[in-house]
Formats: structure tokens, C-alpha cells, sequence
């Protein structure tokens, strides 16, 4: 029933709109033909020349106007000044031509060209407007937020330049809210913790083209970590604004690079590590947000709490020499491996640490890695020729294996594993190749590279998407695309082989054995500046506004590096150095060491020769 009397009201609808054209067509003729008989018949004020307009008939037709105008607006017709012109263009619109040409020939010129006047122009297009109103009017405030969320930073400040209720809907907080949060722009902040995030956002963006440029010119302060005490640099490693270092000595410090004038934190060693005598030297550090971790010669491991800091939180001891170690990047989880035993470590919510896995593989572990972001401590090892994934719920899964291709360098993300391989003996045609496998279907995805050299690092984890950046003995960095498994960069400009290598959107810095540190600006492939060390760069690592470099000795016992062999202290050119590079726009000018001294001293050291005269005593 309710189909059928839709269809009827359909069909009455019709027949009543047909019905309304016909009676508008028939009066549009009527008054045309009325209009033609007044112009035939002049009136009693009327002369012959046409100039008596202000007669009864002029305000007999004003007043027919009037009430034609009245009529149209009571039958609720959409534009009746329209209709108006409509019917004055089709009856009388050649009046004027024709009065002007002087005959008949005028009104036949004027009829096919007509062309509609400037003002007749503006009352078309005002009554369009009208016809059309703004959505911002009828609709809710709410759905027309939602139709300008689609619109990019460009588009919204587009949109304010039109109206001022489209400036209210363009300028709203909600939507800039979400495009700094897009842009990665105050992530940790919430929508009430700033008046103006438009405002927010413009400062950003100034600020990082300020820091971009402050990168590509070279403009910021410079410092140097050492601890002159310590001996010589064993390992040094930096995570989120901490740098940890170990020394000879078997010393431990930490740093924090986020306050500017902070000084080297002392990192206790546990009592087990030090009731034998001598501390041995540190052979490996690792840290980041939460602990900070240093394994000694002889298979010992601390770990400190980088907030607690001094005394280690926890302490485990392996029966052999320790080849590699490895720490989560965001949680407590610690991975280390000594001959053929992996083993890893983690702590609960109550700070209780734990034995969480042990694993035996059947060869020696050179390189290991916990997968950044895995629910369960998942972890990569590679051995000789193989590479294992070691995941809690099953037994240890080789992804890689080839016999006699050792790997020679690795590194993980959330998804996918690189690892370098080296070709095998006297067969250089195929090449070293850089292998890259999926971590969830444990099966390969492209293979990159053949070059003569073995591959000796590889940046994956920190690399654009699609983006792989490695370096190679032959003194070449190359970035490949994993999508098509070509090298898309290649840049020499070593005298060594390249030791270690980091990317972003726009820059590639590399480190060589040399003790050269290089810094390229991707798009061009030049060189934008370079920094040397006597030592090679082992540890790498930059930041939005910090770069943060490591030369560590190869030979960590010289003779005659003091002035006594038995002494801890190193001359300064064997000990090695870490260096800070801050590009922020606050520390545009280098601070030297001694202008952020506290100044309580009484002693100073300066290559191997202590002070005559202490420190000014500032009261």
C-alpha cells in the first residue's frame, strides 16, 4: 500500500507542475501581447516622439509590475525578478535596440545576438547564491568539522580567507591538534596544554627548517666526554639523550646530554665484580630509556637503573668470555651471549629480575639483536654462517644458513631482518650481498647489492620506509630501495672502510675506520661537512638536534702510552673520545670544558701533568 500511494503522489506531483508551466507560459503571452497593444495605442499624455513617459500609462504599467511582483511572492515562486527579466527579454528586450536603430532592420540585428547585461549578470548570479546557501549555515557546527578534517594544513588556511564562519570552522583547535600530532610535533602533549595549536604548528615547522639548515651549515655547539681517569675507551653507546662509556679501568660513566651542563655519572661496579682485586676492563656497554648495562672481561654483567643510577640493580655472571650483548629499546630486557649459550634476562613490574630464556645453539654467536617492539623477547643471532631466530615459544629457527658465507654485519626492525653475507673464498663474481628476510613469514625479500667488499654495517631499523643504508670496505655508502633491490645512492668519500651508518628523510652520516665522520645530504648525494679523529668511529648515532660520535682505539694497552706501564692513565692521543654535537637553535656558538667547570676541584688533569695551581676558589 505505501508503494502505491507514493507512485499516486508522484503522478499528482506531475501533473501539478505541468499544469503550473502551462498557466506561466500563458500569461508570459498574455502580458507580451498586452505590452505590444500599449506600444500601437499611445495614451492621452503620450506624444509622438516617445517622451511622455511619466503619463497614466507609465504608472499604470509600474503599478501591473507591483502587483505582478506581489502575486508571484504569494504563490511562493523561487525568483520572480527573474521571471521578470525573463519575460521583458522574450516581449519587449528590443524595444530599446529598436528605438535606437531608427526600424526593423535594428530589431532583427539585436534578436539572434542578444547578449545580457552587466547588472542582468549580478542578479543571475546573486539568485544562484541564494538558491545554494552555505553549508556552514544549515549545517551542524559538528559535521562541518568532520567535512574539514579532510583537508591538509594548505586547504585549511585556504578556507579562513573566505568567510569569517569558515575562519571559526578552519582555525578550530581539534583540527590542528591532529595535524601536529601527524607531523610529530608535541605527541606527548595533551589538546588543553596549549592555547593556539595553529600557532604551535608554525613555530614548529620555523624550528625545524632553523635545525635543517643549523645541520647543512655546520652551526652549534661542540663538546667532548672524557674521563681522563678511566684509561682508555673500550665501548661507548647512547640511546634517548643517555651516553654510557667503559674504560680499561673498568670504570662506568653515564651522561645525560639533555642538560647541557651535565657531568659524568658514577656507575658502581657490584662487589662480586670487584672482590677479586683489579676490576677488569669493560667490553661491552648498552643503554637505553630505563637501564644502562656493562659486561667485563671474564663473562660478569651489571645493570644499573639510568633514574636510580650508582649502585646496579642487578648482577649475573657467564662462564665464558661474552661476544655480544644486546638491550630492548623501550623496556628491561637484556640479551647477552658467551660461546654457545644466549641468555636473557628481564625484570617484572616489581623490579625482580629473572632468568626468561636459555638457549643452546651449535656455533659461536659474533652478532645479537633483540626485535624492536615484539610482545614476547624475541631475538636474532647470528653465528658464523647462520643466522637464528630465537623466539620463547618454539625452538631456535635458522632464517639463514649457506655454508662458508659468513655474516659479517646485522641489524633488525619490528618487521625485517638485513644481514651482511660474505661471498664465499676466491668466488668474487657473485659478490657480497646484503640479505633481507621477513621476521613473520621467516622467508626472504630481496637481496641487495655485489661488491667486492665485505658489507660492514647495515641501518635498517632507523632508515625511511623502503630504505636500507649500509657501508662497505670499499669506502662506499650505499642506500638501496627494498622495493626494487637496487642501489639508489652511492657515496665515496672515505680513506678506510665504513665502520658505522645512520639515515633519516634528508641526511646520511657515515663513520670510517679512519676517524672520519661525513655528513651527506641524501637528495644531491654531496658532501655537506666532515669532522676527523685519530681513532675509528665505532659508535654513531643522531637525533633530531644531536649527533653524538665515539673513537675508540683498536689497541686498548699501547706501550709507553704513560709515563709509568703500570699506571691507569693514557697519554691523550691513545685514551679516544666521544663527542656531542648540539644543533638546536638555543647553542649556536661551541662552549669550551672549561667555561662549564663547577670549580670545586683542587686538582685539574691535562696529559698526565696535574695543575701547579688549582682552581679559583669563587666564594
Amino acid at each position: 500500500m505505501g508503494d502505491k500511494e507514493l507512485e499516486k503522489f508522484r503522478l499528482r506531483w506531475r501533473e501539478e507542475i505541468r499544469e503550473r508551466n502551462r498557466r506561466g507560459k500563458a500569461t508570459c503571452g498574455e502580458r507580451s501581447s498586452k505590452k505590444r497593444r500599449q506600444q500601437r495605442e499611445p495614451g492621452p499624455g503620450d506624444h509622438g516622439d516617445g517622451e511622455g513617459v511619466e503619463g497614466p500609462s507609465g504608472r499604470q504599467r509600474a503599478a501591473d509590475d507591483y502587483f505582478y511582483l506581489a502575486e508571484s511572492l504569494l504563490e511562493g515562486r523561487i525568483s520572480p525578478l527573474r521571471e521578470r527579466l525573463e519575460d521583458e527579454r522574450c516581449g519587449g528586450g528590443t524595444e530599446t535596440g529598436s528605438e535606437a536603430r531608427g526600424g526593423p532592420q535594428g530589431q532583427s540585428a539585436q534578436a539572434p545576438g542578444h547578449k545580457e547585461n552587466l547588472l542582468d549578470q549580478l542578479i543571475n548570479d546573486l539568485n544562484e547564491i541564494n538558491e545554494i546557501p552555505f553549508f556552514d549555515i544549515d549545517l551542524p557546527y559538528e559535521l562541518a568539522l568532520k567535512i574539514f578534517a579532510y583537508l591538509g594544513k594548505t586547504e585549511l588556511g585556504r578556507c579562513a580567507q573566505v568567510s569569517k564562519a569558515w575562519k571559526v570552522i578552519a582555525e578550530d583547535e581539534v583540527l590542528w591538534y591532529k595535524h601536529c600530532l601527524k607531523a610529530g610535533y608535541q605527541v606527548k602533549a595533551d589538546i588543553g596544554d596549549f592555547i593556539c595549536w595553529k600557532a604551535v604548528m608554525r613555530d614548529s615547522m620555523k624550528k625545524e627548517q632553523t635545525l635543517q639548515a643549523n645541520w647543512k651549515n655546520r652551526i652549534g655547539a661542540a663538546s667532548q666526554l672524557q674521563y681522563d681517569e678511566g684509561g682508555i675507551l673500550c665501548e661507548a653507546h647512547s640511546c634517548n639523550g643517555l651516553v654510557v662509556s667503559g674504560y680499561t679501568s673498568g670504570d662506568v660513566r653515564m651522561w645525560d646530554i639533555s642538560t647541557w651542563d651535565s657531568s659524568a655519572l658514577y656507575l658502581e661496579t657490584s662487589q662480586s665484580s670487584a672482590e677479586l682485586g683489579p676490576r677488569p676492563p669493560v667490553s661491552f656497554v648498552r643503554i637505553n630509556s630505563t637501564i644502562a648495562v656493562a659486561a667485563y672481561k671474564g663473562g660478569a654483567v651489571d645493570v644499573w637503573s639510568t633514574v636510580l643510577a650508582r649502585e646496579p640493580v642487578h648482577h649475573y655472571q657467564h662462564s665464558q668470555e661474552i661476544q655480544a650483548i644486546a638491550t630492548a629499546s623501550d623496556s628491561a630486557v637484556i640479551a647477552s651471549c658467551s660461546g654457545y649459550q644466549v641468555r636473557l634476562e628481564s625484570c617484572d613490574e616489581k623490579g625482580y629480575w629473572r632468568k626468561a630464556q636459555q638457549y643452546e645453539l651449535q656455533k659461536l654467536v659474533s652478532y645479537l639483536q633483540l626485535v624492536p617492539g615484539a610482545p614476547l623477547n624475541t631475538a636474532v643471532a647470528a653465528a658464523e654462517d647462520t643466522v637464528y631466530l630465537l623466539n620463547p615459544d618454539a625452538e631456535p629457527k635458522a632464517l639463514h644458513s649457506i655454508y662458508g658465507n659468513t655474516v659479517t654485519c646485522l641489524d633488525v626492525s619490528a618487521n625485517q631482518l638485513a644481514c651482511g653475507v660474505k661471498s664465499f673464498g676466491w668466488i668474487i663474481s657473485h659478490g657480497n650481498k646484503i640479505q633481507v628476510y621477513c621476521l613473520q613469514t621467516a622467508q626472504p625479500i630481496a637481496t641487495l647489492g655485489n661488491s667486492a667488499g665485505d658489507f660492514t654495517c647495515v641501518n635498517l631499523k632507523d632508515s625511511p620506509p623502503f630504505l636500507a643504508v649500509t657501508g662497505n670496505k670499499d669506502r662506499r655508502v650505499r642506500v638501496y630501495d627494498l622495493r626494487t633491490s637496487k642501489e639508489v645512492i652511492s657515496l665515496y668519500g672515505h680513506q678506510l672502510g665504513v665502520s658505522s651508518v645512520q639515515m633519516d628523510d634528508w641526511k646520511i652520516v657515515s663513520g670510517g675506520e679512519e676517524g672520519l665522520v661525513c655528513v651527506w645530504e641524501q637528495r644531491m648525494g654531496t658532501k655537506l661537512w666532515e669532522m676527523h679523529s685519530r681513532h675509528p668511529v665505532r659508535h654513531l648515532r643522531f637525533g633530531a638536534h644531536t649527533l653524538v660520535t665515539a673513537n675508540i682505539p683498536n689497541e686498548k694497552y699501547p706501550r709507553g702510552a704513560s709515563i709509568m706501564d703500570d699506571d691507569l692513565t693514557a697519554h691523550r692521543r691513545h685514551r679516544g673520545i666521544i663527542y656531542v654535537y648540539d644543533f638546536s637553535v638555543d647553542k649556536s656558538a661551541p662552549v669550551l670544558p672549561i667555561c662549564r667547570s663547577t670549580y670545586d676541584e683542587d686538582v685539574g688533569y691535562s696529559y698526565n701533568i696535574a695543575l701547579s695551581m688549582p682552581y679559583d676558589q669563587i666564594k
